[in-house]
């Protein structure tokens, strides 16, 4: 069973950086408890406020599984749409060769 990779690449509005940085620190820590696939996320070395979500799953149907949120999570997810530019979102999907 291939791994799956997928990422959310997008920028967060200035002065909402630290509201954003406080969310995605509970968001680590609920997945962590919660759900399988691993969690990361990353700012780009250059580039202040661009960040991508990472989502590392151990197969395609765990992957699939992503769209299963709890409350808590679509919550947070919801919230985060506050603090990212609009327009700004990249998603992509990489299957393990």
């Amino acid at each position: 069973m291939p791994k799956v990779m997928f990422t959310i690449s997008y920028s967060v509005k200035p002065g909402r950086r630290q509201e954003y940085l406080e969310l995605i620190g509970k968001m680590k820590a609920h997945l962590a408890n919660v759900a399988s696939p691993s969690y990361s996320v990353f700012e780009a070395k250059n580039k202040q406020n661009q960040f991508t979500e990472v989502f590392l799953t151990n197969s395609m149907e765990e992957f699939d599984a992503l769209d299963d949120q709890d409350e808590a999570t679509e919550a947070m997810v919801n919230q985060m749409e506050e603090y990212i530019d609009e327009g700004t979102k990249k998603y992509s999907t990489l299957v393990e060769a």
